[in-house]
């Protein structure tokens, strides 16, 4: 069956690709790096974590091996077919409404970084609407030269390559980004549409959907751990 893809996003490669052009067998090979050690290190041990954008669950499986209760939350559900061990709910991330909270919502792979403006407002109101009091939101941002120096590559070590190809603007602060993935069996290319967010436009986009950096968790900005803006802040102004 021939999925229609989303405008401004293509995905090729064996296997199935979803809407934005992610190749399912692509993520189910890819390597996680340290990102369970970060999420693990920033939110308290056992939290019940709300993971929107799971895909396969190549950071589910880590989280729920470290202890974690994990509801992985994907718009895939061929992706969703490959996450054991964990609650799974397939949907749309910028529509889902649980009607219960979690100790940490997780939005990690750039998803911030939406092309268009409103799917962003509408996953950081996702995120608030399933936060526990006193909860925290983890955020992926993009690198600081994600946009720039490109074409670039990166060998990785269990033998396969990454190469950022362009990233062309198509109006409106919004790039075309093209990524390949080879390896020595297969090459994927994903093309799809991402808005590069200085640090200050960043919190902005936070803090119009009553969101605060609470702490940047690397040293190069890239993981965020955000919390709500207090209500008696929030009135002040």
């Amino acid at each position: 069956m021939r999925i229609e893809m989303r405008e401004g996003y293509e995905g090729t490669g064996p296997g199935a690709i979803t809407p934005d052009g992610c190749a399912v067998e692509l993520y189910s090979r890819l390597p996680i790096g340290q990102e369970p050690d970060i999420i693990a290190a920033a939110v308290p041990a056992g939290a019940h974590i709300l993971e929107l954008g799971s895909g396969v669950g190549r950071m589910t499986h880590p989280l729920l091996d470290r202890g974690f209760t994990v509801t992985a939350v994907d718009e895939s559900a061929e992706m969703l077919e490959r996450v054991q061990g964990a609650r799974t709910i397939c949907s749309p991330i910028e529509q889902l409404d649980l009607g219960e909270t979690f100790d940490v919502v997780m939005l990690a792979s750039f998803l911030v970084h939406a092309g268009d403006i409103e799917v962003r407002r509408g996953l950081l109101r996702t995120c608030v609407r399933h936060l526990a009091p006193g909860g925290s939101v983890l955020i992926q941002r993009e690198g600081e030269n994600y946009h720039t120096s490109l074409p670039r590559e990166r060998v990785d070590p269990s033998g396969f390559t990454v190469r950022m190809v362009s990233a062309e603007p198509v109006g409106d602060g919004v790039n075309s980004v093209r990524a390949e993935y080879v390896f020595p069996d297969a090459v994927w290319t994903q093309t799809f549409l991402a808005r590069p967010l200085t640090q200050d436009q960043f919190e902005e986009a936070l803090a119009e959907a009553g969101l605060r950096v609470d702490s940047y968790l690397t040293p190069d900005g890239i993981w965020v751990r955000a919390v709500p803006v207090p209500v008696t802040e929030t009135a002040a102004e």
